[in-house]
């Protein structure tokens, strides 16, 4: 069975991986020259499905009004009235309800927990390296309200079994003690200590070779144009090097997927999430993260890689914009000095910016279409490290016919409809 993936970042070479263990002929396509180019190749290091949590959750409309406001503000929303921008809010809006939040954060943490548990059977099977770590992530909280609000979280975390520990923060400093000469800003914490951290994009350059020894086949510089149906079922894909032919075609483009889709008339609530990162050489080790540290005012990971550090952040909502101004990457410089200024020189610091694919629930598109043979993979938003491993396991599951490990009748593209 000739399958070809269609994205060449995390999502789609962990989905070629997998299918290609269950004995598909693979090929995956891709407009850049190499893997993980685009937004896998400086995201935030973390591996985080305690943190997984939908963006629409309630508070967050009142919430978003104070952010447009200041200066370090978690959320950026250009001022052009694109339509395309605003009914993508309007549905992500819609979905800032109580319930809807329980019902969209519980099957994205279950996703998220089976991806970490696939994470550690491929460091098992294949021995990975990627300056991953097992130290867990620590939220860490500056206003009482934020450790108020933290209740609601913790609740769900422990319905789903997801190993936590409540901090003050005297504790914090037992698993963080770089923070020490900073620790007075914080009123406590929430440890999630089964995340994982590690470079995303060392790990997709060590999984092509795995790929690449299962027979997976490349075809990198190659823009596809558009997707070739003929009575129901996808043919083919066209792009300026010709048509090629494959039995299925799994769709993992993230926030290019959308238009791609769109003229099949298959409609997908994606938009394109901009997001920045810094990455800095630690020159001081007991100022530094031991693992990850997500600072929920200004929602800023910080992740220590090996030995570098690792910072990202920002929602802008701007379209399908690449520009890196520096007045965009002041919030992820901004938290990085005030929490390890001594560990690091910020002077050194590289900048990149990426488009992350935010469906308006949070959830990814995984399973099936109305189209025989063809398959999504996508819309993984901030979370596609974390959740890679675990959309692809799926995904193989399904287009193979296997029963899923997990519940995805939830994860497909019909429950837009």
């Amino acid at each position: 069975m000739r399958v070809c993936v269609l994205g060449a970042g995390v999502v789609g070479l962990t989905s070629a991986y997998y299918l290609a263990k269950k004995g598909f002929d693979v090929t995956v396509v891709d407009r850049q020259e190499g893997v993980a180019l685009e937004t896998s190749f400086a995201n935030a290091g973390q591996i985080s499905p305690g943190y997984s949590a939908p963006w629409a959750a309630p508070g967050i409309p009142f919430k978003a009004i104070k952010w447009l406001m200041q200066k370090h503000a978690p959320l950026k929303v250009s001022a052009d009235p694109e339509l395309k921008k605003l009914a993508w809010m309007g549905k992500m809006l819609a979905n800032c309800t109580e319930s809807a939040y329980d019902v969209n954060k519980s099957r994205m943490v279950a996703l998220a927990e089976y991806s970490r548990d696939q994470f550690i059977a491929m460091r098992k099977d294949i021995g990975i390296k990627y300056d991953d770590g097992q130290g867990g992530l620590t939220q860490l909280f500056r206003k009482d309200e934020q450790v108020e609000a933290s209740v609601k979280d913790i609740k769900v975390l422990k319905v789903l079994n997801v190993p936590h520990q409540v901090l003050t923060p005297a504790q914090i400093l037992d698993v963080e003690p770089g923070l020490a000469p900073v620790i007075d800003k914080f009123k406590g914490g929430l440890r999630l200590t089964g995340d994982e951290t590690g470079d995303c994009f060392v790990f997709c350059q060590e999984l092509k070779k795995h790929c690449d020894a299962l027979g997976v086949t490349f075809k990198f510089g190659l823009p596809v144009e558009r997707l070739i149906v003929e009575a129901g079922k996808v043919r083919a894909i066209k792009t300026d090097q010709g048509d090629f032919e494959f039995d299925n075609v799994l769709v993992s483009m993230g926030s290019y997927s959308k238009e791609l889709l769109k003229a099949i008339d298959i409609s997908v609530p994606i938009y394109p999430v901009k997001g920045y990162s810094l990455t800095v050489d630690i020159t001081d080790s007991q100022f530094a993260p031991v693992s990850t540290v997500m600072d929920e005012t200004y929602k800023v990971a910080v992740t220590r890689l090996g030995g570098r550090i690792r910072a990202a952040g920002t929602a802008e909502l701007n379209g399908y914009n690449l520009d890196l101004p520096k007045v965009r990457t002041e919030t992820i410089t901004h938290v990085v000095h005030d929490l390890f200024n001594q560990g690091c020189d910020l002077s050194q610091a590289e900048y990149w910016t990426g488009l992350r694919p935010m469906t308006p629930d949070g959830t990814p598109i995984v399973g099936r279409t109305g189209i025989d043979g063809l398959y999504l993979n996508t819309g993984h938003g901030t979370l596609g490290w974390t959740m890679s491993c675990g959309s692809a396991a799926v995904i193989a599951d399904i287009m193979s016919g296997d029963k899923t490990e997990i519940d995805s009748q939830d994860l497909s593209v019909q429950r837009y409809q």
